[in-house]
């Protein structure tokens, strides 16, 4: 090949890989215009759902109830779900900026991910509404145990608290998807385990009972 077909040659890939440039150039601008509207929408809604959640002083009653919160105090569960929906609204703009950019594979990506978001959304509600459930149970039975030591009262509380807790915990990995058959399994083993330690107790605890109402129920007859 002589010198001036190589000389063409470059001259030809340089002009097409700065025509791409040039033709790339107005839609890489008006995606990012795109994307910087989508993150200021993104950062409005959540400093609006922050606001209501300290209007209706939600971390307040939260701690009520003893949902646990961190230490310092920079994270708390107003912002986790603030920033769920802030990611939900910015991968929302994001797909049709992939789509101006000609990103087909990373539009695919982002449908997956804006699809997956609201049951991450919905799995932190559980486990808040599974965290004042265990609360109340454990409130329920400590009150309404008599006859035996405060000791005892307060295991058999927090046994009906961890309970509830785990049941949340099975519900919450199952809506996010997380090894389904593996956490059926362990339902399936948790019931089962309720149900031979009731029957267990009710056997060994509750004979006398059973065999009193069992005759007063043939005097009857």
């Amino acid at each position: 090949m002589s010198s001036n077909n190589i000389a063409q040659t470059l001259t030809t890939t340089l002009n097409d890989a700065l025509l791409s440039v040039a033709n790339f150039i107005p839609r890489l601008i008006s995606g990012l215009i795109v994307l910087l509207i989508g993150v200021i929408i993104a950062s409005f809604l959540k400093q609006i759902i922050l606001e209501i959640f300290k209007f209706l002083k939600i971390e307040n009653w939260l701690k009520r109830y003893g949902v646990p919160e961190s230490k310092d105090g920079g994270v708390n569960w107003s912002n986790i779900l603030a920033e769920i929906v802030r990611w939900f609204i910015i991968i929302l703009f994001l797909i049709p900026v992939a789509d101006i950019w000609g990103l087909g594979k990373f539009t695919d990506v982002l449908n997956n991910l804006l699809l997956y978001l609201p049951n991450v959304f919905v799995a932190v509600l559980i486990l808040l509404v599974g965290f004042v459930v265990a609360r109340l149970v454990y409130d329920i039975l400590l009150a309404s145990i008599r006859g035996i030591s405060k000791d005892v009262a307060r295991s058999v509380a927090t046994i009906g608290k961890w309970s509830v807790m785990i049941f949340v915990f099975l519900i919450v990995l199952s809506q996010l998807g997380i090894a389904s058959d593996l956490i059926r399994i362990l339902f399936s083993g948790f019931v089962a385990m309720i149900a031979i330690a009731g029957g267990l107790a009710f056997g060994l605890g509750g004979r006398d009972l059973a065999k009193e109402t069992l005759e007063k129920l043939k005097k009857q007859l």
